[in-house]
């Protein structure tokens, strides 16, 4: 694939990603296709309300559709990209992709209730029993970059942190938290929410909560960074290079291959979105220094 090709791929896929809330806030959208009394012009705390009073679920029904619009543009390229329409294929690990019947394989990803399901389970009841913070009833202000970029940067962060005490704090907790999503050795696209309850609610539920009370975001923005999280994590499980891993290494960000090295060997690249945190806590392994994978100068194949 050309440098062009490459360019335009990674545009066309994450600016799809993106579609839901870059079409609804171009030129304001959003104030001619919805009512005014659906959705909330500011920020309003909805804890502190008298009772009865509950958020529109605009936002909400919103939210879940981008993630919903994100998923499905990811898997149309998955699927272009793997049966070679876009060039040619690059196994992570030396043994080669893992066989697999795709259709099958995205619906068990699709109806997968540890990813989903406990994901949009949390959205409802956070937005609709009023939890979130009151910026983020707010349709106001387009979506702010800035603070997506937070969201996905400490989201991450928190990630990285209960990822790591998940492994270490006890065998225990490993065993019934994350070790049932290690299982895949040589993962593959649709493996990225396999795992188990636990796993989903520490490593990902909990830094939710987190995040969301650190960065003040408003709807916009915290539905464009709900839909690149989501996406993102599915994309790193890919069992190939993608078109734009080299420049995501040069940034610092996650690709399929550093995620590979953690499922690989275990206790290193913690880090999902990042890999700062690994960097700077000297638990990063570049994807050249395992033997097992493709880059690598050392050969093996075990």
């Amino acid at each position: 694939m050309s440098d062009v090709a490459k360019f335009v791929t990674f545009f066309l896929l994450w600016g799809s990603i993106l579609f839901v809330p870059l079409v609804l806030t171009y030129n304001d959208n959003y104030k001619r296709v919805f009512n005014i009394e659906w959705y909330d012009g500011n920020a309003k705390d909805y804890w502190n309300v008298p009772s009865g009073v509950r958020p529109s679920p605009l936002g909400l029904s919103l939210g879940i559709l981008a993630v919903a619009v994100g998923q499905v543009f990811t898997l149309v390229y998955f699927s272009i990209w793997k049966h070679g329409y876009l060039g040619s294929l690059f196994p992570i690990q030396r043994v080669g992709a893992p066989e697999y019947n795709f259709l099958e394989s995205m619906k068990e990803h699709l109806s997968q209730p540890e990813g989903f399901l406990m994901l949009g389970g949390y959205l409802t009841l956070s937005w609709m029993l009023g939890l979130m913070p009151a910026s983020y009833y707010s349709f106001a202000g387009g979506i702010n970059w800035v603070h997506v970029f937070l969201q996905l940067l400490i989201q991450d962060c928190v990630q990285f942190g209960m990822h790591y005490l998940e492994h270490v704090i006890h065998p225990e907790f490993y065993k019934i938290s994350h070790k049932p999503h290690h299982r895949f050795t040589n993962p593959k696209l649709f493996d990225a929410f396999n795992g188990s309850v636990a796993d989903t609610f520490f490593m990902i539920l909990v830094p939710l909560v987190i995040t969301a009370r650190i960065v003040p975001a408003n709807v916009w923005s915290y539905m464009a960074f709900g839909s690149l999280y989501a996406n993102w994590l599915t994309l790193i499980h890919a069992e190939y290079v993608h078109p734009w891993d080299p420049l995501f290494r040069y940034l610092g960000f996650g690709t399929s291959s550093d995620h590979h090295v953690h499922h690989k060997v275990f206790k290193y690249n913690f880090g999902h979105l990042f890999m700062y945190w690994d960097r700077v806590c000297g638990t990063y392994k570049s994807p050249a220094d395992v033997p097992q994978f493709v880059e690598s100068k050392n050969a093996s194949s075990e």
